[in-house]
């Protein structure tokens, strides 16, 4: 809404959102199990990547010269090139966010001190006896893999985050009115126009892998919380929550048996489905230990929802390639690739296929990278409900509570 702003301040909010959604909207799909190919930007989402990443430099003080000349630079780059600055710029927030976190979770050096002593300690403990298990003597176990950290509470963590990158995050009752809203995703502070506000956390599942999502081939049916980058790589949030109260080895495992959704005779085309459709054990195969922390509070872009009718959403969808060698940062990316690397895959009508060598083995000079996903402020935000547009496909049954955002934008996204 443009009401109460100046005019430069209209074509900031204007360009950005147009910058930010060239790239975010480019194949990327709503909470479904399927990983739909991506369709190419058409001139109606003119890429704007260079004006969002010079913008966020430029702040409030940009112009109306800055504006036009960053335009400019923008329709004369690559399409290439507007991804690699997109994610130069979400990689750059996302760096500044995990030094916050340092220094709000990381000991001083007295606190190491003390730390490194209390493990000698435990370490020259003599073995435990069978009388001391009887009567319930024991001494906190240490994990040397985990870095010793401040006592905060997860509540605690995210003040002193708001405190210092000036916005946190907080779940509570959805203030959409309709009774099946539920919790919502807010806002609690101010962030600008382009700012990166949330993860989405979870385990990643690479085509290779669909057949282990809990719930193949109807993994949505239960599970709300699934997302398909563009591509096709899923997230499960599932796993995650709301997150925990430590930092800690996380794989992400869902404990339970995984049962196959389809039923009666096997008879032709049935016992066709039946076989690709099996679910598999991911015992073996699973997603392995990441150190990483579970207090994030900006690990919580699950819980946002779809605006009701007449709202615009206020957050897009970003995809984030996370550089693997980026050890420092990786306690913080909340997520965990399940399986052992990348494999090309082909798509035969709704199912996927191995076709050739890894992708890890194929381009092995190319840094590893964990596909995520971010969300991105379209606008100025605060003390607010984030709502992101879901895109349902217009082709299936929607739920009562969707309302459209844009329904030619969704028939051109599905057909």
């Amino acid at each position: 809404m443009a009401f109460g702003k100046s005019k430069k301040q209209q074509r900031r909010d204007r360009y950005s959102y147009r910058g930010i959604g060239a790239i975010t909207d480019s194949g990327l799909s709503p909470r479904t199990h399927s990983a739909p190919p991506s369709f190419p930007c058409s001139d109606l989402m003119l890429p704007m990547a260079l004006f969002f990443k010079k913008f966020t430099e430029l702040g409030k003080s940009a112009d109306e010269a800055n504006v036009e000349e960053i335009i400019e630079m923008a329709n004369k780059a690559s399409f290439a090139d507007q991804q690699m600055q997109v994610q130069e710029n979400v990689h750059s927030q996302i760096k500044a966010f995990c030094t916050f976190m340092d220094e709000i979770l990381l000991p001083n050096k007295k606190m190491v001190n003390d730390f490194s002593e209390l493990s000698r300690q435990t370490n020259t403990l003599p073995h435990r006896s069978g009388l001391s298990f009887a009567v319930g003597r024991s001494n906190t176990p240490i994990n040397p893999d985990v870095p010793q950290t401040r006592p905060l509470s997860q509540a605690e963590v995210s003040q002193k985050l708001k405190n210092q990158l000036g916005f946190t995050l907080d779940v509570k009752s959805s203030q959409i009115p309709h009774k099946d809203a539920g919790q919502g995703l807010f806002l609690d502070g101010a962030a600008d126009v382009g700012a990166v506000i949330a993860f989405y956390p979870g385990v990643v599942y690479s085509p290779a892998f669909y057949r282990y999502i809990p719930g193949y081939p109807k993994v949505d049916a239960q599970n709300p919380y699934l997302i398909t980058r563009y591509d096709g790589n899923v997230i499960n949030a599932q796993p995650w929550g709301s997150g925990g109260e430590v930092r800690e080895p996380w794989s992400g495992r869902i404990m339970g048996e995984i049962k196959p959704n389809v039923k009666g005779a096997e008879k032709g085309s049935e016992k066709f489905w039946k076989l690709l459709s099996k679910p598999l054990e991911g015992n073996k195969l699973g997603s392995k230990n990441e150190i990483l922390e579970r207090r994030n509070p900006l690990a919580l872009a699950h819980f946002a929802n779809h605006p009701p009718k007449g709202v615009q959403p206020n957050v897009m969808i970003c995809p984030y390639d996370f550089p693997l060698t980026e050890d420092n940062m990786r306690v913080y990316i909340p997520n965990v690739m399940f399986g052992n690397g990348e494999v090309n895959m082909r798509r035969f009508g709704s199912f996927w296929f191995k076709s050739g060598v890894s992708r890890k083995s194929a381009s092995s000079t190319n840094a590893a990278t964990l596909k995520t996903l971010v969300l991105v402020a379209t606008r100025a935000l605060e003390d607010e409900e984030v709502l992101l547009n879901y895109r349902l496909s217009n082709t299936k049954g929607r739920p009562q509570w969707y309302a459209p955002v844009d329904e030619e934008e969704d028939r051109r996204r599905w057909s």
